[in-house]
């Protein structure tokens, strides 16, 4: 359809005036002050809608007259504009470690963020948490409580809409399930605003290409660790037939001692974390005598190791720390080339945080793709590091 040629994030959203209002509000968010000839144009609509469109939006003073453009020839077009602080949105990232809000306006420019670890709850039991962190937000905003409209939430885990249900993947948390609703409901509840929830890495995926003009493609693929995928097909998010697409890990944990055997091939497909693993191998190396600076960067005590201490001491190019990052990214690219193979993506942004190392990990990456996908693929795609970093969600 020719109104999504600006990419909107329509998989919730059903009807034809809809699709038309976000996108022409998410035209204007990014190419403003723009005339309505432009948007028109753009969109593929006739003037006359697009007008009745703007009219609404006017009214209700989401969108300001900020003046005219030059004429080509007769009256001079006049320019139209998002007015960014007509209202303000709150957006929560739970993520397998850390859960953040942040409080924007309307172009996304961030108020106030709060921050928290993950509590080693079941899903069932996170509201609480998560209401926590919100609130923290909020006050830190300042803000009038009724210009706050929306809370969107990012959650790792899989989101099934078919059954609505919200699926926690850690073994660790012990793959606990709840209902969609009542998570959202207890959250509403609490601030008097809806409540919008997807998977984290389809939000990040409709975030880097929103506001990562790198990113802004047809088709894009957002690789959060080795734990989840967010996709963009045809300029907009694809979220499956009940929106549990991007799930790119296996279910290991249901095979017996020989199967584990026979499947050792797979091991490229198994899980390591949001950290890729490198925390439980720095502390192998160590104990098998491996002489590192990263022992030293935590006083000797290796319950401090952390993938941002490895990080820190790939920078410095510590050998090992550069070799873990280094193997890593080697693992995550074989995921990576398998993946390019699949979508054949302009481009591929990686997140999760280990691509912070630099060009130490994002090297190793572009190699592995380049030697284990076809070359039509590979030779297309851009493999960049994540612009919005912890903010992407």
């Amino acid at each position: 359809m020719a109104i999504r040629k600006e990419g909107v994030f329509t998989y919730h959203v059903s009807q034809d005036r809809q699709r038309k209002n976000l996108a022409i509000l998410e035209l204007i968010r990014r190419k403003g002050p723009i005339s309505r000839a432009d948007i028109s144009r753009v969109l593929g609509l006739n003037i006359v809608s697009v007008s009745n469109y703007l009219d609404f939006y006017i009214n209700k003073k989401t969108i300001l007259e900020v003046g005219y453009d030059v004429s080509s020839g007769g009256r001079r077009p006049e320019l139209l504009e998002l007015n960014a602080r007509c209202a303000y949105i709150v957006g929560v990232d739970i993520g397998p470690d850390n859960m953040k809000a942040v409080v924007t306006d309307l172009r996304i420019n961030v108020v106030s963020s709060a921050y928290a670890p993950r509590p080693n709850v079941s899903v069932e039991e996170l509201p609480g948490y998560v209401m926590k962190v919100i609130g923290e937000a909020i006050d830190k905003s300042k803000l009038d409580k009724g210009a706050l409209k929306n809370i969107g939430i990012g959650i790792s885990g899989i989101i099934d809409y078919v059954t609505g249900t919200i699926h926690e993947t850690d073994p660790v948390r012990g793959r606990s399930k709840t209902s969609l609703l009542k998570f959202c409901k207890a959250i509403e509840q609490k601030f008097y605003m809806p409540v919008y929830i997807g998977n984290d890495a389809s939000c990040a995926a409709f975030g880097e290409k929103t506001l990562n003009h790198t990113a802004d493609v047809e088709n894009m693929l957002y690789i959060y660790s080795d734990i989840g995928l967010g996709i963009i097909i045809q300029d907009d998010v694809y979220c499956g037939s009940s929106g549990c697409a991007g799930e790119i890990q296996l279910v290991f944990s249901g095979l017996q001692k020989d199967e584990k055997n026979i499947m050792k091939e797979y091991t490229h497909m198994r899980p390591w974390g949001v950290d890729l693993g490198v925390v439980m191998e720095a502390i192998r190396s160590i104990d098998k005598g491996v002489s590192t600076e990263i022992l030293t960067m935590v006083g000797g005590d290796v319950t401090k190791i952390t993938k941002e201490v490895i990080i820190a001491a790939a920078k410095k190019r510590d050998k090992l720390a550069v070799e873990l990052v280094s193997n890593a990214a080697r693992n995550l690219g074989v995921r990576v080339a398998y993946l390019v193979n699949i979508f054949n993506p302009d481009i591929v942004v990686i997140g999760g945080g280990v691509e912070k190392s630099g060009e130490v990990f994002m090297d190793a990456i572009k190699e592995t793709v380049k030697k284990f996908a076809f070359e039509e693929p590979a030779s297309i795609v851009k493999i960049v590091p994540t612009l919005l970093e912890d903010n992407s969600v």
